[in-house]
């Protein structure tokens, strides 16, 4: 037991995890597949009243796959955190942590933040997930990473199809304000650690295979060209409300957003 244990919490030496593998696409499809049966079932889940419970249980399980990475670095010996990795400084971080809050207060102002930053941020940890290159489908860390960044966008399209929220130009807005000041916060952090430190991968490409790896090593083009491609996915994200709007208001129907007010 103890050697399963050692096993199934640590890491390899050597790549256990490639891109666009079964054990790559497995957990989007999972993924996608949750989303349709909330879409599915939209109607039953709204009108029943343990709604609450979904939600508190996806915020539950939301914290603790976030909580549990640490936890990882704490009590496994050999792998203790460190300052030039281990801050919570990551957009897919602290999206777990507002998406868990938003799910239990009904919060419209951290939707807002979650929807953009999931969709025009932790996309690329999805596309190319670098920090399982030494951990596989047979180790905890695979499944803690799965769970932190599937069940992120479980939570907002939940709260689009059940609780009618939806994003606008000024929640767009309000994001990006918010992922520039963590990005600013990464690289003055970056800069005080010195070698080592990477937050927000501002500091230089990625150890392992990744869609940034395209990207100049120049500091100042290399974050041009992550602003420039971070800006178009906040469009591309906000598109389809976009047309949506677009369509109603040319067939005279008004577009007044219908949402749920924060709780909090």
């Amino acid at each position: 037991m103890k050697e399963f244990l050692h096993y199934f919490f640590g890491q390899g030496q050597e790549q256990e995890f490639a891109l666009f593998t079964l054990s790559h696409v497995a957990p989007i499809l999972v993924g996608i597949g949750l989303i349709f049966l909330v879409w599915q079932f939209r109607e039953k889940i709204a009108g029943w009243r343990g709604e609450r419970y979904v939600r508190y249980g996806l915020a539950f399980i939301l914290i603790l796959s976030d909580m549990s990475y640490y936890w990882r670095l704490t009590c496994y010996p050999g792998l203790s955190g460190s300052l030039q990795d281990s801050l919570p400084l990551t957009v897919c971080g602290w999206a777990a942590i507002f998406c868990s809050y938003m799910l239990v207060g009904k919060s419209k102002s951290l939707f807002e933040i979650c929807y953009f930053w999931l969709l025009a941020g932790s996309i690329f940890a999805v596309l190319t997930p670098t920090p399982l290159t030494y951990t596989g489908f047979t180790r905890f860390r695979y499944y803690q990473f799965w769970t932190e960044h599937i069940l992120g966008y479980v939570a907002i399209f939940y709260m689009i199809f059940i609780h009618k929220m939806r994003p606008t130009i000024r929640s767009a807005v309000k994001s990006y304000v918010g992922l520039v000041i963590l990005a600013a916060v990464a690289y003055f952090t970056n800069r005080m650690i010195g070698p080592g430190a990477n937050y927000l991968f501002l500091a230089r490409p990625e150890a392992a295979p990744s869609v940034l790896d395209i990207l100049p090593p120049v500091f100042w083009l290399r974050t041009l060209i992550m602003a420039a491609v971070i800006t178009t996915l906040y469009g591309v994200a906000y598109l389809p409300w976009y047309l949506r709007d677009r369509k109603a208001r040319l067939n005279g129907v008004s577009t007044e957003e219908t949402m749920v007010p924060s709780d909090t």
